[in-house]
């Protein structure tokens, strides 16, 4: 179990909060998913959110997830390189799909491309400067401390007093 305390300061969407988030990290997880899994959370943050019951183990949800009120799937948000056929599903099921990947977005691309995946042309994908992910996982501790900051789409991440940054880079499926 990994604890995260989030000061959330997301200038571009005007959201600002304090989260306590608490990860178990699945056997089959690397670090690098869950640090990405975190901030695809941040990234994504708003009411309804939340990481999927069954984490990376379970393949009828996405890493993170969010709901209206009524309970409706309203986003689908999945990280790393999923499957074609997982995109696909979410797509169709929430009103909004995102795919947050600490792998050479280049190459989901290429892995995704030509599959049948519905609304492709309106799920981004995004990715970080290289290096940036491994830089942060470096500093992940069992509890951790963690500062996000979004300006105008640049990732000013401080983890347990070490500071980062990144733009997010958005990409599309052609």
């Amino acid at each position: 179990m990994f604890t995260f305390t989030v000061q959330l300061s997301d200038v571009d969407r005007g959201v600002y909060e304090e989260l306590d988030l608490r990860l178990a990290r699945h056997p089959s997880e690397t670090t690098e998913f869950m640090v990405t899994r975190m901030l695809a959370y941040c990234l994504e943050y708003q009411e309804g959110i939340a990481f999927s019951d069954g984490g990376v183990s379970t393949s009828d949800e996405p890493a993170v997830l969010v709901r209206d009120l009524t309970g409706q799937l309203t986003a689908w948000i999945e990280v790393g390189a999923p499957a074609s056929d997982r995109v696909h599903r979410g797509s169709k099921r929430a009103g909004r799909a995102a795919i947050y990947t600490h792998h050479d977005a280049s190459r989901v691309l290429e892995l995704l491309d030509g599959k049948k995946i519905h609304r492709a042309e309106h799920i981004p994908l995004y990715s970080f400067a290289p290096d940036f992910i491994e830089s942060a996982v470096a500093e992940v501790k069992r509890r951790n401390a963690v500062t996000v900051s979004i300006m105008e789409r640049h990732l000013y991440f401080d983890i347990n007093g070490t500071s980062l940054e990144t733009p997010v880079i958005e990409h599309r499926f052609r």
